[in-house]
């Protein structure tokens, strides 16, 4: 059943105390999955998560301060998800990083930045994830990219690219080792928000947000983190190498 769509399986969510990230921890859990969650900032910054990772216990969430554009430390907390949950079945990366910037105005320091953040990020991320999946039978990665990746807009040329390198690197892993029982699959957002940051925006945002999508709105973290869901589920067991467009309609 939907309900307990990920029973048992450990799942693995970097970038956990983004908006999208804290979403996907707390569905997860309620799903039945067992979550290893990352971050490049501390658990005591976000009461909310803490306070769900206290009531589910360590038999069933694992928070590590990790840098996923630190090679060390992502072996480091692989090898720390394989000694708490012996077995690793899924991960939804979700690090990135964002300089609104022209070509002309961007500094090779912050292009370098938002590659990293962006696109090394997922390289180390899948890569070091890959051996424990496959000793544990296989599993399911699913990287989030975005329409900007696909859509060209004004100031996005770092992050643009690096999104459109997350989709082709999940596909060519996707290629690369479906013989060893690894789906991969890439999440493709458009705009979402908390209803807190929706009503935050100016209304100028939000009309335009509405103008360009045929939902008429914003989406919510949690409507992407059930397409992610399915993709880690045994539900997606005949899908990978797919790009999951989650945007409302803004794309079209």
């Amino acid at each position: 059943m939907k309900q307990r769509q990920l029973e048992g399986k450990v799942i693995w969510i970097t970038g956990a105390l983004g908006m999208l990230g804290q979403s996907a921890v707390t569905l997860f859990l309620e799903r039945g999955a067992k979550v290893a969650a990352t971050d490049l900032l501390p658990l005591e910054g976000c009461p909310e998560l803490k306070q769900t990772a206290e009531s589910y216990g360590a038999d069933s969430f694992l928070f590590m301060q990790s840098d996923a554009c630190s090679e060390n430390e992502v072996q480091e907390a692989i090898a720390r998800i394989e000694e708490h949950f012996g077995r690793l079945d899924g991960v939804y990366h979700n690090c990135y990083t964002h300089v609104r910037k022209p070509a002309l105005e961007l500094a090779l320091d912050e292009w370098e930045a938002t590659i990293r953040g962006t696109l090394t990020s997922t390289f180390l991320v899948n890569k070091y994830s890959l051996p424990l999946m496959i000793r544990s039978g296989g599993g399911s990665i699913v990287n989030t990219s975005s329409i900007l990746g696909h859509l060209p807009q004004k100031t996005c040329l770092a992050y643009g690219a690096a999104k459109a390198g997350v989709s082709q690197m999940t596909r060519v892993i996707a290629v690369d080792y479906a013989k060893d029982g690894i789906r991969a699959n890439a999440l493709v957002p458009g705009d979402f928000n908390t209803e807190q940051a929706w009503q935050a925006m100016p209304e100028v945002t939000r009309q335009f947000i509405r103008d360009n999508t045929l939902l008429r709105r914003t989406g919510r973290p949690e409507e992407i983190n059930e397409v992610g869901a399915f993709l880690l589920s045994d539900a997606a067991s005949y899908v990978t190498g797919s790009l999951y467009t989650v945007d409302g309609g803004y794309r079209i």
